[in-house]
């Protein structure tokens, strides 16, 4: 029985999660989780890639003291983050997030070059500051020095892959939220890249979910005392999120990746770049199999967990979540779009301010901010819904729910009502599961996504919410 490892990050936390497959079903165990964040260094928000990656090896190592050692393992994180490595593989400057406010301006100085619509013409990437293709832009304007010198540029779960094997190699799912894909070849847009100034040697050839990178590197396999294969998940963790989605049905394959973000779509086997999805700013990031996941990012629980972390983390997820039922009526509503809500120094004061600023009720309490904050997500999923449906030309009668989110029966049954959709909920480790079940397909347990699809549903279940149901007041997230 092979062993699979999980390495999955979020934005806020990581985990390692062994997975197997028993009695035809998969068996999940965590071995380690560690916090996660980006820190400010030299001016700008970082990530700090070194304490990643010796929690990494920490994780690692916890397996061989439990008697898990993985026989298979991937990575995954979010996207668009990146590091340069010169001629020797060492990194140039600071790891900084997609939060770091470094890309203001950058989309003017990129559409000097390439047009808003043509880029997107071109890519099928919606917008969003924080592209690869703007912090890049970033550097070449402000850090020439270390464009010059650059050899390599990595995405984040393709440069610890490198740190654990010594291979520099791309995978395709994380490389599409660059912002630099053509999803017509399914390979860099090089063309697109020297346009833009950036050297087209630092990008290496895609590679898709399920190939093999190699083992462990000598020195790390003699300090953890084993060795295992190294195997591309998807690598983005939504990417790895959708591939969990319980359904095999096609058509009506409506989701919500539902955790810091709330990425809302539909898989497609074609790439829509027209006017009019470029005009709802959705976006076509790689999927399993070439598959396209055509979804809007939306900012999701990033906002409330901003929110409850400003109260010293005093609430827990069912005592808000009551907090907000209990404010149903307050009328109030934000974006949660607005680049303003992106990493406001306090987020409950950007709430109130937002409010005031369009002329609404400005909350007090911190039931009524609560009640503003998921009221307004929910919202957020309806308005989308319609506009997905539009351009694809399908309805869809239900809303898979995956990842953190799906435990929280309160939003589900806010959502089901606004958006007039069964909710269909779960799986909750929705990340991990994708990660190893890519593994699994390469490792010979599935034949394709369907079976594993399948497996995902007998073997972790779904809650189902009607679209005229109660709204619940509670539930821990």
């Amino acid at each position: 029985m092979n062993k699979y490892l999980a390495i999955d990050f979020g934005a806020s936390s990581g985990r390692h999660i062994i997975g197997t497959k028993e009695n035809g079903k998969i068996v999940l165990k965590e071995v380690h989780r560690f916090d996660n964040g980006p820190k400010k260094k030299n001016g700008h928000l970082c990530w700090d890639t070194e304490y990643l990656f010796n929690e990494i090896k920490k994780g690692l190592k916890k397996c061989g003291e439990a008697g898990e050692k993985p026989d298979f393992l991937g990575i995954d994180t979010w996207g668009v983050d990146f590091v340069l490595l010169d001629k020797d593989g060492q990194v140039l400057g600071d790891p900084v997030s997609y939060r770091d406010s470094r890309t203001k301006g950058m989309d003017e100085e990129v559409y000097k070059i390439i047009p808003e619509e043509k880029l997107y013409e071109r890519t099928g990437i919606q917008y969003a500051i924080f592209n690869t293709i703007y912090q890049l832009m970033a550097i070449k304007k402000n850090d020439p020095e270390i464009m010059e010198k650059a050899e390599t540029c990595l995405m984040l779960p393709d440069y610890f892959q490198y740190l654990l094997t010594g291979v520099a190699m791309s995978e395709y799912t994380e490389a599409t939220t660059s912002n630099l894909v053509d999803p017509k070849t399914c390979q860099w847009d090089y063309e697109l890249i020297e346009k833009l100034g950036f050297k087209k040697s630092l990008f290496k050839e895609l590679v898709m979910p399920g190939t093999v990178v190699g083992p462990l590197k000598k020195e790390l396999k003699e300090e953890l005392g084993f060795d295992c294969t190294v195997i591309k998940a998807a690598s983005h963790d939504t990417a790895s999120a959708v591939m969990s989605v319980p359904t095999t049905d096609e058509k009506d394959n409506l989701y919500i990746s539902s955790g810091t973000w709330s990425l809302m779509g539909v898989e497609n086997r074609e790439a829509i770049c027209t006017p009019e999805s470029h005009a709802a700013n959705l976006t076509n990031e790689g999927g399993y199999e070439y598959r396209y996941r055509f979804l809007k990012n939306i900012m999701g629980l990033w906002i409330i967990q901003q929110v409850r972390h400003e109260t010293g983390d005093k609430y827990n997820w069912d005592e808000l979540s009551k907090m907000a039922y209990s404010k149903l009526d307050f009328p109030s509503r934000i974006n949660v779009d607005d680049n303003c809500f992106l990493a406001p120094e306090n987020m409950t004061e950007e709430i109130k301010a937002f409010c005031g600023r369009t002329g609404q009720k400005v909350p007090e309490g911190l039931d009524e901010v609560a009640s503003v904050v998921y009221q307004s997500l929910a919202d957020a999923y309806g308005r989308t819904i319609t506009e997905i449906e539009d351009i694809v030309g399908r309805n869809f009668s239900a809303i898979h729910i995956v990842g953190g989110g799906s435990m929280n029966p309160f939003l589900n049954s806010l959502t089901a009502r606004r958006t007039g959709r069964r909710v269909v909920a779960g799986p909750g480790e929705a990340t991990a599961i994708g990660n190893i079940v890519a593994q699994m397909i390469k490792g010979g347990d599935f034949k394709d996504l369907n079976e594993a699809r399948k497996c995902i549903y007998d073997s972790f279940g779904v809650k189902e919410y009607p679209a005229d149901g109660e709204i619940i007041a509670g539930g821990k997230l």
